[in-house]
């Protein structure tokens, strides 16, 4: 499983590239659309972001699977938007936009899940190595 400096060192990376290129790559990544999530930690009370991909859309709403490599503990980015869903969401060239996150029943993660393993195998692979079921998430616009 990605360690803890694995996952900030890959987002730092991705910064990188994002800022060298102007903001003209690193929004796609494996034909998913990345996004910039910020969230309000839950034991410091500040803002938190990291950016992410969404395998799917779903309506107006982006989707993220809160896998963490299948790894056991979920992300901090996923605790942090549970205890307080407003968050924002920046997308390639737009400012950031206030959203809410929700995390999917069981009813919707089961209609959802086989969209996104179907074209992203590594989420399906994921959920292989560990015994937590990898929340999805749905980010919707505020309002």
């Amino acid at each position: 499983m990605p360690s803890d400096f694995a996952l900030k060192t890959m987002n730092a990376v991705h910064r990188v590239i994002q800022k060298v290129s102007g903001g003209r790559a690193g929004w796609q990544v494996a034909g998913m659309t990345v996004l910039e999530l910020t969230t309000i930690g839950r034991k410091s009370g500040q803002p938190r972001t990291v950016l992410l991909t969404s395998p799917l859309r779903e309506g107006d709403a982006y989707v993220i699977v809160a896998s963490r490599g299948g790894d056991d503990q979920h992300p901090a980015w996923f605790l942090n938007l549970r205890d307080n869903p407003d968050v924002q969401v920046t997308l390639k060239g737009e400012a950031a936009k206030p959203m809410v996150a929700t995390v999917a029943d069981a009813d919707l993660r089961a209609r959802l899940w086989p969209k996104i393993t179907a074209d992203y195998k590594n989420y399906a692979q994921y959920q292989t190595k560990t015994e937590r079921e990898i929340p999805v998430v749905l980010l919707s616009p505020k309002g």
